[in-house]
């Protein structure tokens, strides 16, 4: 049964969610029809840009992506502090990024500020505070994502109508082995879908983002002295980097591994599950889940089929379990999978 959204996007449960997007009948997000041989490769870079855009704008950081032929997935984490930590100004410069507003706040952000009377300004505050709250809203993220990619495929496509399935997918991931299955099952879906042999050939991924960027580092190190400190690159519209890991879990605002056995575990998952190595697990486990006690081999199924074995909820049975009870619910989809799959090893 449909859930209502406000059911599944809890802050006091989680401020991490793992979301899906797919288009409508056959229309192609991306990649080629087989039909016309019309290749739809460019709308790949649309998404990527956009969800990056938005992560400037929203107080909602990306810890993972995948862009696929017919839809994608985000890994995300609401961040509701820094959003109040806002100024009125900071907030007003964030949303007119994305809407123009009223003409009460385009004064409010030029010179004729100072001209305001009290009740514009109190006007101004209550218009920040509606604002404020759309800013660390995950639908409002996914409904500038989704509009924004559909205007401009079916533009392309020279068509009107619906270009994705109702309203986007979403989980919560309740605990840290739910966001490190959910992001390893984002990050494998080009190598479980047969698309890319391995996760650092898996183009359009946050995995693939990340290993490339390791590899850039160095380079960038190098030719860094040749810049002026004074140098800016301009863009159309600022974009955000993905999370950053922090295994010691100093910051809430970073993903809490590291980033190399993330990878590690990434690479370990996406061998095991290779269509010529099908059911193959190495018994050398990567180190992370040990130190996570979740059973190497039970990890691997999770990380395959984490939409199918979980219902709007994913975690251990511990945290199944204590959701259910703040939710006043008596049952959550996914309860045996947390049992079997999120156990400890």
């Amino acid at each position: 049964m449909t859930m209502p959204r406000h059911t599944q996007l809890s802050l006091e449960d989680t401020p991490w969610y793992h979301c899906v997007s797919r288009c409508v009948r056959r229309a192609y997000l991306c990649g080629v029809d087989s039909v016309t041989d019309q290749s739809y490769e460019h709308r790949r870079d649309w998404v990527t840009q956009r969800i990056k855009q938005l992560a400037a704008v929203f107080t909602i950081d990306v810890a993972a992506y995948a862009v696929m032929s017919n839809h994608y997935h985000v890994v995300v984490r609401v961040d509701n502090e820094r959003n109040y930590e806002l100024s009125t100004e900071e907030v007003m410069n964030r949303w007119t990024q994305l809407y123009q507003g009223p003409v009460l706040i385009n004064r409010f952000l030029s010179e004729q500020r100072s001209e305001m009377s009290e009740s514009e300004l109190f006007m101004v505050d209550e218009l920040a505070t509606v604002y404020r709250e759309r800013l660390s809203d995950l639908s409002w993220f996914m409904k500038n994502l989704n509009e924004y990619i559909a205007r401009k495929a079916n533009k392309e496509d020279g068509v009107k109508g619906h270009f994705w399935e109702s309203r986007f997918k979403c989980q919560s991931l309740l605990d840290e082995k739910a966001l490190l299955a959910a992001m390893a099952y984002v990050d494998l879906n080009p190598v479980r879908a047969k698309i890319a042999e391995l996760p650092e050939d898996s183009e359009f991924t946050s995995i693939y983002e990340r290993i490339n960027d390791l590899h850039q580092n160095q380079s960038a190190e190098e030719v860094a002295g040749s810049f002026d400190d004074n140098t800016k690159i301009s863009l159309e519209q600022p974009t955000a980097p993905l999370m950053p890991f922090d295994c010691r879990a100093q910051t809430s605002t970073a993903i809490p591994f590291a980033l190399h056995d993330y990878i590690e575990l990434v690479d370990w998952v996406g061998r095991a599950i290779h269509p010529d190595k099908s059911g193959a697990i190495d018994e050398i486990a990567p180190p992370i889940l040990r130190r996570m006690g979740i059973d190497p081999a039970l990890f691997v199924q999770c990380a395959c089929g984490i939409m199918d074995l979980f219902g709007v909820t994913v975690g251990s049975s511990e945290s199944m379990t204590a959701c259910s009870a703040r939710r006043q619910m008596k049952f959550l989809h996914g309860m045996k999978a947390a049992r079997q799959l999120l156990s400890a090893a």
